[in-house]
C-alpha cells in the first residue's frame, strides 16, 4: 500500500521514527518518499549518515517545528500519508516548562490537522500515550487534547477523503528517555532508584510500535483509537533483571507519576470495541456505518464498565522474559 506513497513523519529522529524509517524503507521498497521532519538538526545529521542519499534517493531531510504552520505546510506538499509523532514527552520536564508542552503538544497537533486539510493528505497516523488516559500530568493531559483533534478532524474534512485516527500505547522498551536504558546506565553506578515497590507498567517494542502504526495506517476508516493488547511488569522485575547485584534504593513517585498506566477506562468502555489484536476506542457518531465497520473486523464490544490498565493486567512480562526482551530488543550485548 506504500509503495509509490509519499510518506511524512513529524519527530522522524526520534526512537520510533527511525524504526519505522527502516521498517518502511524495508517493508516498501518501492515507496516514492520518506521525509523526515524534525526540529533537532543534530540528529537529522547523524541519521543522514545512515541513509545516504546515493543509496537512499528517496529520504528527504526537513528542518522544522510543529509550532510553525507554514512550515508544515510547505513540507507536507505531495506528501500522501503523515504519522504525527513529535511531542514534548518527559513528564516531570512539562511540569517544569507547561506552556512549552503546550505549544508543542496542542497547538503542534492542530498545526498539523490544518496543514494536512490545506494540502492533499490521505491518512494521518498520530501517536498517543497512555498518560493520556484519565491524565494526572501535563503532559497525558496535553496529549488527550491530542487525541480529541484528531479525532474530531474527521467531522471537519467535509468532502475530503482524509483520515485522521489515533494509535495509544504504553511504554516503548528502550526508547530514549524510559527506564531499562536508565536502569542500564546506571547499573554501574550500583544503586537503581526505584520509585514505588507496587508501580507497573505497560510494556510494548519498538517493533510493536511499529506494526500499531502501520495498522492504522493501512486499516484505520477514521476517529479509532487504537490499543495494543500487551503485557505489564513490575518496576521491581526490571530492577532484578537489569540489576540483582544492586541496591535498590526506593526514591518516592515523582510529580505527575501514577503507580499503575492506563490505557481504557471504565468510562471509554461504552465505546469501545475488541478487533482481536487491538482494542479501539470510537468516537460517539462516526462519518461510516457502525455495523459496516464491525462487520469488517469482527469487532465486539466490551462490557460495560470494562477497563484495561497495568496493574490488572492478565499478561505479565517476568524477570526472565524481561531478560530476554532486554537482549532482543534494547541491548544484544546485555548481561546481568
Amino acid at each position: 500500500m506504500l509503495n509509490n506513497k509519499s510518506i511524512l513523519i513529524t519527530g522522524g529522529t526520534g526512537s520510533l521514527g527511525k524504526a519505522l524509517t527502516s521498517h518502511i524503507l524495508k517493508a516498501y521498497p518501492q515507496v516514492k518518499r520518506l521525509v523526515i521532519f524534525s526540529r533537532d538538526e543534530q540528529k537529522q545529521f547523524h541519521m543522514a549518515q545512515d541513509y545516504p542519499a546515493d543509496k537512499y534517493p528517496q529520504i528527504r531531510f526537513f528542518i522544522g517545528d510543529v509550532r510553525d504552520k507554514e512550515r508544515l505546510v510547505r513540507a507536507f506538499k505531495g506528501v500522501d500519508y503523515v504519522i504525527h509523532a513529535a511531542a514534548m514527552k518527559h513528564v516531570p520536564i512539562a511540569e517544569y516548562n507547561p506552556d512549552e508542552c503546550v505549544k508543542t503538544n496542542i497547538h503542534g497537533a492542530q498545526n498539523v490537522i490544518d496543514a494536512c486539510l490545506n494540502t492533499d493528505v490521505e491518512r494521518v497516523v498520530a501517536l498517543s500515550t497512555d498518560k493520556a488516559c484519565a491524565p494526572i500530568n501535563l503532559y497525558g493531559a496535553t496529549k488527550l487534547a491530542s487525541d480529541k483533534l484528531f479525532v474530531a478532524a474527521n467531522n471537519i474534512s467535509g468532502n475530503s477523503p482524509i483520515r485522521f485516527s489515533v494509535v495509544r500505547y504504553g511504554n516503548v522498551m528502550g526508547s530514549n528517555g524510559s527506564v531499562i536504558p536508565f536502569f542500564i546506565n546506571k547499573k554501574k553506578e550500583g544503586v537503581l532508584p526505584i520509585t514505588d515497590v507496587n508501580m507497573t507498567r505497560f510494556n510494548i517494542s519498538l517493533q510493536g510500535g511499529v506494526d500499531m502504526v502501520m495498522h492504522a495506517l493501512i486499516h484505520a476508516w477514521g476517529g479509532e483509537i487504537f490499543i495494543p493488547k500487551i503485557p505489564s511488569y513490575k518496576i521491581t522485575d526490571v530492577a532484578q533483571a537489569i540489576g540483582p547485584e544492586c541496591e535498590h534504593r526506593v526514591v518516592g513517585i515523582r510529580p505527575g507519576e501514577k503507580v499503575h498506566e492506563e490505557m481504557i477506562t471504565p468510562s471509554d468502555s461504552f465505546y469501545t470495541y475488541d478487533l482481536g489484536k487491538y482494542y479501539t476506542i470510537l468516537p460517539s457518531v462516526t462519518k461510516w456505518n457502525l455495523d459496516s465497520f464491525l462487520k469488517e473486523f469482527n469487532g465486539k464490544k466490551v462490557t460495560p464498565g470494562f477497563a484495561y490498565n497495568s496493574g490488572d493486567n492478565t499478561e505479565w512480562d517476568d524477570v526472565e522474559t524481561l531478560r530476554k526482551l532486554i537482549k532482543d530488543h534494547v541491548d544484544p550485548t546485555f548481561t546481568y
